[in-house]
């Protein structure tokens, strides 16, 4: 049974109200919900998490570092600034996926950048909440297939 650690950063947890045109109007509870059940029934077992603040993230990846097989990340503002989140999933070894509901790239320039995206095993951007969903089953095929 593989268990997936979902990880939101700051703001997230105003999805539904802030900015729906570019981050859709499903609110976290509401993704994580879809997320929990798509890892589910794929056998696996989800942990979900949100905070605003940098060291509540760097501890759910250390603490994920024993029970889970993958991450998935979406850590809003903190893409463009946190070295310290960077450091803690390379301190894991933890194969991750870092999610983006809007397109970074069709953004402002200081959003083209991610402290995460080299070391990451996929970047999802622009694909809404369904990038999640892209997530999880990336994370299953990588974690559970013999075939690339």
């Amino acid at each position: 049974m593989l268990h997936i650690t979902l990880i939101n950063g700051p703001n997230l947890n105003m999805l539904g109200v802030r900015e729906p045109e570019k981050y859709g109007t499903q609110t976290l509870n509401e993704i994580e919900t879809i997320v929990r059940h798509d890892t589910e029934q794929r056998g696996g077992t989800l942990h979900a998490l949100q905070s605003n603040h940098e060291g509540v993230l760097i501890d759910a990846i250390h603490a994920a570092r024993t029970v889970s097989a993958g991450i998935i990340i979406n850590p809003g503002g903190f893409t463009h600034t946190s070295v310290a989140l960077r450091d803690a999933l390379l301190s894991v070894s933890i194969p991750f996926v870092e999610v983006h509901l809007s397109n970074v790239y069709a953004r402002e320039p200081f959003r083209h950048h991610s402290y995460l995206s080299d070391i990451a095993m996929a970047v999802m951007s622009g694909a809404g909440a369904r990038g999640y969903l892209y997530a999880v089953d990336l994370l299953f095929h990588k974690l559970t297939s013999s075939t690339p």
